[in-house]
């Protein structure tokens, strides 16, 4: 009897112990097999894995470096399964240095707009009217009440982009109606600042810092660089936090900071039939076609032929990079100033740069 009391208490903690690994395996979606490392919210401890323990080819590190420092990089991170595996900064540029995101900043307004969402504040389908009040734009009324929210999330307002930056309605001109045209805009995207505003009593700010930012740790701010756009600034890192929220499906550490998981879905994949390889203001790589800023051109292949197909990213003007690699745990970051085409979306450099980063993951 002794003994087989022993073998049933035996069983009963081997399937606790099974129970658990389950549970935690659950932090990566994507990779089941792997639980994911979050840092403190609290302090900058940040746990390390070196190159070497993940098998990586180290004989690749120096010419990744060369490439980043040839190209004006200032700060360069990977995440593996959440924890730092590469991180390197150039000149004085420290990981307490602040640096801009860019249009990369995009994918936090989407973000925002998930919660705003979650929260019962707003619909994606709502006529940005409703938030806007009617004449944000010069179109016509009708036209301009079939814009949505879910038309400015998608780049596909149908309103003239020549007029890129700007946000007051003698320059939010009628070109298309609104789902038929796919155009990189700046001006309908950044007033979903107004729309997330309106819907919370709240400003944008304040209602990204309540609900996001502070909850992940991320330090940083928004601050018009042009009187017309708003722009994300932190440390990269912080940039960093916000890439290991989206590669564990909204969740923090157990805190589920946008739990709609359809929106979160939606958000990384294809999210209109005009470019594949856009959805919620995150660029996807592995579509068989896509459209570049500044061109109703459809190119085929891939974005980043290079880059592994399940990857999707932020990118920001002058090579502000953020790539995340859902099957691989990946979280890429890259700041710094312009490789050569000072472009806002997709460039050669993220090519380049790719090809360098296989050689190291031995891909």
């Amino acid at each position: 009897m002794k003994k087989v009391a022993i073998f049933l208490l035996l069983g009963l903690i081997i399937t606790a112990c099974s129970n658990n690994s389950d549970d935690t395996s659950e932090n990566n979606p994507e990779n089941p097999s792997t639980e994911l490392y979050f840092p403190s919210v609290t302090t900058s401890e940040w746990a390390t894995v070196s190159p070497e323990e993940l098998g990586w080819d180290t004989t690749a590190e120096q010419p990744l470096y060369d490439l980043l420092e040839e190209n004006d990089t200032k700060a360069f991170l990977i995440l593996k399964n959440g924890k730092i595996a590469m991180e390197q900064y150039f000149g004085t540029f420290t990981k307490d240095s602040i640096w801009y995101w860019a249009s990369a900043g995009k994918t936090l307004t989407a973000f925002t707009v998930g919660i705003a969402q979650e929260q019962g504040l707003l619909q994606l389908e709502d006529k940005s009217s409703m938030y806007l009040g009617e004449g944000w734009t010069s179109a016509p009324l009708e036209k301009e009440n079939d814009i949505t929210i879910w038309h400015q999330l998608t780049m596909t307002s149908g309103l003239n982009d020549l007029f890129f930056d700007c946000v007051t309605p003698g320059c939010l001109l009628y070109t298309a109606d609104a789902g038929t045209r796919w155009a990189y805009h700046n001006g309908p995207y950044t007033v979903l600042d107004g729309v997330v505003s309106a819907a919370s009593g709240t400003t944008f700010s304040n209602f990204y810092n309540t609900e996001l930012r502070n909850k992940i740790g991320m330090d940083g701010f928004w601050l018009s660089t042009n009187g017309l756009n708003n722009v994300y600034f932190s440390t990269p890192r912080s940039m960093a936090r916000f890439g290991l929220l989206n590669l564990n499906e909204g969740n923090w550490n157990g805190t589920e900071i946008l739990e709609d998981k359809q929106y979160i879905n939606s958000m990384k994949n294809t999210s209109q039939d005009l470019n594949e390889s856009y959805g919620y203001l995150w660029w996807l790589n592995g579509k068989g076609s896509y459209h570049i800023p500044g061109s109703q051109v459809e190119f085929p292949g891939q974005l980043i032929p290079n880059a592994p197909a399940s990857l999707y990213a932020g990118l920001g003007k002058n090579d502000q990079k953020l790539y995340i690699v859902p099957d691989q745990g990946l979280v890429v970051v890259r700041m710094g100033n312009d490789s050569g085409e000072a472009l806002a979306g997709p460039s050669s450099f993220d090519n380049e740069l790719w090809g360098i980063i296989q050689d190291l993951l031995n891909n």
